[in-house]
């Protein structure tokens, strides 16, 4: 697709007016104190994974509900250094599993540790295989997919459930053996870019932010300009659900990235794709504009939605070395 959205000079100004909700941070303080209050135990066993370099574990810990949630922590084998190894909590792509540990090698060959958290529910269409199941559930109708699983209430909403689980992710790393708890960032890349900007707005102890692409923000917009699955399942709902559709944006203004960014103080790395038609420039720009801390935005004039790709992989690994001192 051709560049459809906002010129970039219009981009960069882009801060569309938040409307969440008055009980924004009260609606996530209850929720979070509510998942940690419940049995925190991780269970991580060795994996044989037949690679000499690095430290396979195959790790679980209690998400949403006190629900195991799967994750492959990796590092670099050896004993840690002096501190710690630094950690990436790493989040996944709309219907991505965690795969195998072969996925997930780069951060310890840039020497930095790595907990691949799986998404509840997904990981059977993507690339990758998934090994989470979701055991909430809503009784409300929904389109096939996750965007509008429970989306007439914000306590019932998909989202609820894997935010929560992202939190208690960055909480474990921060406690796992050998890793130092003040170098711990946060990547993903679309929906993993979205979860990524809630976990750095909403987890104590994140150092560091990198946010590719990402979905779920400025959600109503989003809708309004790109017919491209994930948002067409909501443009569908709202076809479909005439009644119900104001109902879902209040519920997804709990979730939105903008609210989320303005939330958000650590310091963060972005990208975005000008011809991106799944994750629209203008709504990452409205997360970007709005968000509270430092931040620097890698833009991609002529990609869709893989943006930067592997040149911007390479990008994000020597921007958190040098933050990190590594």
């Amino acid at each position: 697709m051709p560049l459809f959205d906002l010129p970039l000079s219009e981009l960069e100004r882009y801060l569309p007016t938040r409307s969440g909700p008055a009980d924004f941070d009260a609606f996530w303080g209850r929720t979070l104190a509510e998942a940690r209050s419940a049995d925190r135990a991780v269970d991580s066993v060795a994996y044989a994974a037949n690679l000499p370099f690095v430290r396979v574990l195959d790790a679980s810990f209690a998400g949403f509900g006190g629900q195991r949630v799967h994750a492959w922590w990796v590092r670099p084998a050896g004993d840690a250094p002096s501190g710690g190894w630094p950690m990436v909590v790493e989040f996944l792509g709309y219907g991505d599993g965690r795969g195998t540990p072969l996925d997930w090698l780069a951060w310890p060959a840039a020497g930095v540790a790595v907990l691949v958290m799986d998404t509840r529910g997904q990981g059977a269409r993507a690339r990758r295989a998934g090994s989470t199941g979701d055991a909430a559930g809503s009784l409300s109708p929904q389109v096939e997919g996750f965007l509008t699983k429970g989306v007439l209430s914000p306590h019932d909403y998909y989202y609820r459930r894997v935010f929560t689980d992202a939190v208690l992710a960055v909480d474990v790393a921060r406690c796992l053996p050998g890793t130092d708890p003040a170098r711990v960032a946060v990547q993903g890349t679309s929906q993993g870019g979205a979860i990524a900007l809630a976990a750095s707005a909403l987890a104590d102890g994140v150092a560091a932010a990198m946010v590719n692409v990402p979905f779920l923000c400025h959600v109503k917009r989003a809708i309004e300009i790109t017919d491209t699955r994930p948002y067409a399942e909501l443009l569908e709902f709202a076809r479909t659900r005439k009644g119900d559709i104001e109902t879902a944006f209040q519920t997804l203004a709990y979730f939105d990235g903008m609210e989320m960014a303005a939330r958000a103080t650590v310091p963060a790395l972005f990208s975005v794709a000008l011809m991106d038609d799944v994750c629209p420039p203008s709504t990452v720009y409205a997360a970007y504009n709005h968000y509270a801390g430092p931040k620097e935005i890698d833009v991609f004039t002529y990609n869709k939605h893989e943006g930067g790709g592997e040149h911007h992989d390479l990008r994000q690994i020597g921007w958190l070395q040098e933050r990190f001192g590594i």
